[in-house]
């Protein structure tokens, strides 16, 4: 008897982390209603975009894999912008907006650039802190995935494709 008062106190605790650790997960799982200032000073609210799936990552012009990525970005944004896909990339407050400025025209970035002079928008996002960290936003506002680190652009594809046909 006391080995099954043991495992069914060891099954309740493990139901009771899994209900505290799933509550705070589906807490966490909604994005933030940033006000982001884009690089050419248009203000975009992210609940705005509600109704359409959304690219969030955040970069810096010194992340080699940032800048790697931005043609796996632009190329997705080309093939799906047309079917509602948005995509925000969202400079860290250390990058030099006049680095940003010159990256995106270097690289023709059609997407939205913004700015997080004060980190506002690393912190809401869950204290991002290493780039490239990219967040898959459905159109309800749900973060369904994060990345932290390269992202594999077929798989991106898959999800957005999935995310699109609702």
């Amino acid at each position: 008897m006391p080995f099954n008062i043991r495992i069914m106190g060891l099954v309740l605790a493990l139901l009771i982390t899994a209900a505290v650790f799933w509550t705070s997960k589906s807490q966490s799982l909604q994005a933030p209603d940033a006000s982001l200032l884009t690089i050419t000073g248009q203000t975009l609210q992210l609940s705005s975009f509600k109704g359409k799936p959304v690219i969030v990552t955040f970069w810096a012009t010194d992340c080699a894999v940032c800048v790697k990525e931005i043609p796996d970005l632009i190329d997705l944004y080309q093939a799906y912008r047309d079917k509602g896909l948005e995509i925000i990339a969202i400079a860290m407050y250390y990058d030099p907006p006049n680095h940003v400025v010159e990256m995106s025209k270097a690289k023709q970035i059609p997407y939205y650039v913004a700015l997080d002079l004060r980190a506002e928008h690393a912190r809401a996002f869950g204290e991002v802190r290493l780039t490239p960290t990219t967040f898959v936003i459905d159109a309800d506002g749900v973060i369904v995935q994060q990345i932290t680190g390269a992202f594999e652009p077929a798989e991106l594809s898959r999800l957005i494709e999935t995310l699109l046909k609702g």
